[in-house]
């Protein structure tokens, strides 16, 4: 490649699409590349749907971000004319003893963000497919819902690449500094790229990349979801009836989404797994856990005890060392900045990600002290696909 950009991103995600975006915005010259394709399913972007939603227990910046995100998802869904959201609601479970959601309800209210405290006979009122006897309360937010995610990022990468964003399907060697700058990147295809500025924004790739730095730092887990398949003629797992909900008081910390376009209802448990490799993992879901998921759903979803297992998918955390994005300069390269750490809740903050990348590496903002690679490890944050 002879052309020269004022940025080169690798990894065509959620960040890396939306940094791409506004760096276009900006009158900046982008080459965005993937090794696989956008949302492809060894991505932690592929998959169909997730979560959106405001509440982070007491964590306001996410709070902020979330909010922030979901009207640019909502105008971005309107210019493009994709379905990219849903509006199903998002339910909190809870009780008395549970901290971290009352922390969330007021946090909520404080910044503005409809939401409603429900006590548990309400809930059961609303949603009589559930069954929660440790749930005394709840918090819904109404607007909240869930991103129709392979096909929002894919959308955004066509948008850039319309508005000018060169694209390439091409995967980057690991970064061979000279006199602390990259300047150049070889890639797989034997091509050379030149730029200005590289952000490496490619998720669980990150510490193959940067072994040295990010060991440790990174770590890609394995995750399994189940689709399951309602009863013939039910719209019961459905919108409006079906909100997302988490049931934040169980151990496992299960959530499940709504069945949306006829995929089935989707569920899983927020936990990190085993350690995961991207490229070659396998795929499968393993036996012991779909006898939890069933001995789970027997219990708390009885009308689909016996529902089939219409469709599984293995997926991966890339999980940071505090629980928080990493975004920062790296330390020994001074035009390589590293974009990624979603920790399974990133996805929905893609605009805010991109917005921030992009005031970062133009030196239009100050920098937040947690994204950065000084910060120290605290305890694992509780946060949801």
């Amino acid at each position: 490649m002879s052309k020269t950009y004022d940025f080169a991103i690798i990894g065509a995600g959620v960040f890396g699409a939306w940094t791409a975006h506004y760096l276009s915005c900006a009158a900046a010259s982008v080459l965005l590349l993937d090794a696989y394709g956008p949302a492809s399913s060894r991505a932690s972007s592929g998959g169909e749907t997730r979560v959106i939603r405001m509440g982070y227990g007491p964590d306001e910046l996410y709070t902020r971000w979330s909010a922030r995100s979901l009207p640019v998802w909502r105008e971005f869904a309107k210019k493009t004319g994709q379905q990219l959201f849903h509006e199903t609601g998002v339910l909190w479970l809870s009780n008395d003893e549970d901290s971290y959601t009352q922390q969330l309800l007021e946090v909520l209210i404080r910044n503005g963000t409809r939401c409603e405290k429900l006590p548990a006979e309400e809930i059961r009122r609303r949603y009589p497919q559930l069954s929660f006897a440790d749930v005394t309360w709840g918090v819904l937010e109404p607007n909240s819902g869930l991103l129709m995610a392979r096909r929002a990022v894919q959308t955004v990468v066509e948008d850039a690449i319309s508005n000018g964003v060169d694209y390439t399907l091409a995967s980057a060697t690991p970064p061979r500094p000279e006199d602390r700058k990259l300047r150049i990147l070889r890639l797989s295809t034997g091509d050379v790229i030149s730029a200005g500025s590289f952000i490496f924004a490619c998720g669980p790739w990150l510490p193959k990349l940067f072994p040295d730095l990010l060991a440790g730092r990174i770590s890609p887990t394995r995750q399994e979801v189940f689709f399951l398949g309602p009863p013939a003629g039910s719209d019961a797992f459905r919108p409006p009836r079906m909100p997302v909900w988490l049931h934040h008081t169980h151990p496992a910390l299960p959530y499940a989404l709504p069945d949306m376009e006829n995929r089935g209802f989707k569920i899983a448990f927020d936990r990190h797994g085993v350690a995961f490799d991207p490229d070659a993992g396998s795929r499968v879901v393993g036996e012991s856990s779909t006898a939890e998921i069933r001995a789970y759903i027997k219990e708390h979803v009885p009308a689909l005890s016996d529902a089939p297992v219409i469709e599984t998918r293995v997926c991966q955390y890339e999980n940071t060392w505090n629980g928080d994005l990493l975004i920062d300069r790296h330390p020994q390269m001074e035009d390589v900045w590293l974009v990624g750490g979603g920790s399974g809740h990133g996805f929905k903050h893609g605009p805010a990600v991109g917005e921030y990348v992009t005031a970062q590496v133009l030196g239009r903002a100050p920098a937040e002290t947690r994204f950065s690679l000084a910060t120290k490890q605290t305890t694992r944050k509780r946060e949801v696909y």
